[in-house]
C-alpha cells in the first residue's frame, strides 16, 4: 500500500501504512497542507558525531516554517486562537494573539535556544517584502515556538542561523510533506522514542458545507509507560530498564500544536479550538507533565476580505455556535495521528555523546495491535 496517506514523498512509512487505524475522513495528503493555502518547509541540520563540543557539535536540529496563506503571501494575516496546557516553553507573538486574535506572516518552530533567531529573521524577511513603515503599524510581532532537543543536539551551540530560517522558508511547499527527523523536529523524542514533526488532517461537513482541519506537530514529550496507540496501552510492553530512557530526556520536554482550517472561526472560536485540540495529546498518553511546555496556536484562513481592516467597519463570517463540536472531535483526531506519525516516519538517531534514541519498535506495536484486533493488515 502506497500514497500520501501510507508514506512521506521520501518513502517513509507513516502511521496508516503501518495498518494503525484512526477516527475521521483525512484529506488528499493527510497533512495540514490539506487546508488550502496552508504551506510547510524545512532546513535541517545533522552534522558531527561523538563527544558534545560546545559550538562545534554533534548538531541535530533544525528549523520548520509553517505559512498560513502561502510563501506567496507570506506577509497575509489570519485570525487565530491559543492555548497553554502546560507554560513550560515558549512561543512568540502569543500575546497577541490573546490580544487582537490575529497574525502576520510564518510561524517558526525550532530548539529552545534557536526559537529568538527564527523570530528575529522572520521579522526581517517580512519587512523585506514590504514597506514596513507604510503600514497601520510599523512592526511585526511573528509567531516562533519551541521545544527542547538537548539530549541529541549540541543546543549551547546555537548553529541555526538567519540563513537556515530563509532556507525553511524557501522550501515551504503544499501537499505531501516530510515527517519525522526533519527540520525543528530534527532531534525531538516523544514517549522516549524517536520522534519529531507530524501532520494529519480531517474533513467534515457542516450545513451542507465542507471543511477542512489540519494538525501539524513538533513533538518531544511523555514517558514510555504511557503511551496509548489506537486506543491501546502499550507502555508497559517495552522495555523500560534500557540506557536510552535517559539519553531520551524523560519526562523533560514539549509539543507545539498548530491547527488550521478554512472554515470561518473568529478568535474566540479559535481559543476553543486550541484548547480542544490540546486533548489529542491525552490520546496518545500526554499528561503535560511539570517539565512540559504544551502550546497549541489555531488559525482560520477564512475572512480575508475583511480581516485587513484597520477602520471602520468590517463585515465578518463565522460557524455558529452550536455548530463547533464536530470542528473539536476532528482537530483531536488529526493531532493525536500527527504525534503518532511523528514516531512512525522516524528510526533511530545517534547524537550528542554517543546518546542514542531508539525508534518506535513498529513490529510490537504491530503485534500489539493484532492482538486487540485493531491492526489493519496491509
Amino acid at each position: 500500500m502506497h500514497g500520501p496517506h501510507s508514506n512521506t514523498p521520501a518513502g517513509k512509512l507513516r502511521a496508516r501504512g503501518a495498518g494503525i487505524p484512526f477516527l475521521g475522513q483525512p484529506g488528499d495528503a493527510n497533512a495540514i497542507t490539506d487546508v488550502a493555502g496552508v504551506e510547510v518547509g524545512y532546513c535541517t541540520l545533522i552534522s558531527g558525531e561523538g563527544p558534545l563540543v560546545v559550538g562545534e557539535g554533534p548538531v541535530r536540529t533544525g528549523v520548520t516554517a509553517i505559512f498560513p496563506l502561502g510563501r506567496a503571501r507570506g506577509t497575509g494575516m489570519v485570525f487565530s486562537g491559543f492555548f497553554s496546557m502546560g507554560g513550560n516553553g515558549e512561543m512568540s507573538g502569543a500575546h497577541l494573539v490573546v490580544e487582537r486574535g490575529r497574525f502576520e506572516g510564518p510561524i517558526t518552530l525550532t530548539n529552545t535556544h534557536s526559537c529568538g533567531v527564527a523570530r528575529d529573521t522572520t521579522a526581517r524577511w517580512l519587512t523585506e517584502q514590504v514597506d514596513v513603515e507604510l503600514r497601520p503599524e510599523p512592526f511585526w510581532m511573528p509567531v516562533a515556538g519551541e521545544t527542547y532537543d538537548g539530549g541529541l543536539n549540541d543546543i549551547n551551540g546555537h548553529h541555526v542561523k538567519p540563513e537556515h530560517v530563509v532556507a525553511a522558508f524557501d522550501d515551504a511547499r503544499s501537499g505531501s510533506i516530510e515527517e519525522g527527523s526533519v527540520g525543528g523536529g530534527t532531534g525531538m523524542s516523544t514517549y522516549q522514542f524517536k520522534s519529531g514533526s507530524g501532520t494529519a488532517s480531517r474533513l467534515l461537513e457542516v450545513d451542507g458545507d465542507s471543511y477542512c482541519v489540519g494538525a501539524f506537530v513538533q513533538a518531544n514529550f511523555g514517558k514510555r509507560h504511557l503511551i496509548q496507540i489506537a486506543g491501546i496501552p502499550m507502555g508497559e510492553a517495552f522495555s523500560s530498564d534500557d540506557e536510552s530512557l535517559a539519553e531520551a530526556e524523560s519526562g523533560r520536554g514539549s509539543i507545539i500544536g498548530i491547527v488550521a482550517t478554512d472554515a470561518p472561526l473568529l478568535p474566540h472560536q479559535l481559543d476553543r479550538l486550541a484548547r480542544r485540540a490540546s486533548y489529542g495529546i491525552a490520546r496518545s498518553g500526554g499528561i503535560a507533565s511539570n517539565e512540559s511546555g504544551d502550546l497549541f496556536l489555531a488559525f482560520s484562513t477564512a475572512n480575508q476580505e475583511t480581516i485587513g481592516v484597520h477602520r471602520g467597519t468590517a463585515n465578518l463570517t463565522c460557524i455558529g455556535e452550536g455548530e463547533l463540536s464536530p470542528f473539536y472531535e476532528v482537530a483531536i483526531q488529526a493531532m493525536d495521528e500527527a504525534i503518532i506519525n511523528s514516531m512512525v516516519a522516524n528510526e533511530t538517531m545517534v547524537g550528542r555523546d554517543n546518546r542514542v534514541v531508539p525508534g518506535l519498535p513498529l513490529e510490537q506495536v504491530k503485534d500489539i495491535l493484532r492482538q486487540h484486533n485493531r491492526l489493519i493488515e496491509q
